[in-house]
């Protein structure tokens, strides 16, 4: 004998699988933050920051970036891409920075596949005056 349990007509089992499948799924993406406007490269790329990434460890600031990248990347990595996650970190004190980590992803906003990156520590590069890197190394270090 085959039982189905139902309620109101709805079969029981798939509304419970349902359920917790829309319970169990994590936060599809992170809560991004316009960089602002003057500090955008209009036509190339939107710049973004997860305000939530940022830690401080006493001069040292921590922080993840998007880049949205108006045309699809080719020519950067073995595969075409739409956008790039990098976590940065700033020297306040130095006025520095260096990229820890950068994934490029086939969708937008850091959506789709991971389409290459790398992991390792970059070199410290100054912060150029009036550049997206200013503008982040303000909001990490609190505009110092």
């Amino acid at each position: 004998m085959n039982f189905v349990l139902t309620y109101r007509g709805i079969h029981v089992k798939r509304l419970l699988l349902v359920t917790l499948l829309v319970l169990n799924h994590g936060p599809v993406s992170a809560e991004w933050a316009l960089v602002e406007k003057k500090f955008q490269s209009t036509g190339i790329q939107t710049v973004y920051i997860d305000s939530d990434t940022i830690r401080r460890e006493g001069n040292l600031v921590t922080l993840v970036t998007l880049l949205s990248w108006d045309r699809i990347q080719e020519n950067k990595s073995p595969s075409r891409f739409h956008s790039t996650r990098i976590t940065k970190q700033f020297d306040c004190v130095d006025k520095r920075f260096r990229s820890l980590s950068i994934t490029h992803f086939s969708g937008h906003m850091g959506t789709g596949r991971p389409a290459g990156g790398s992991g390792s520590e970059g070199y410290w590069v100054p912060v150029e005056p009036e550049s997206v890197n200013h503008a982040l190394w303000e909001l990490a270090c609190g505009k110092q």
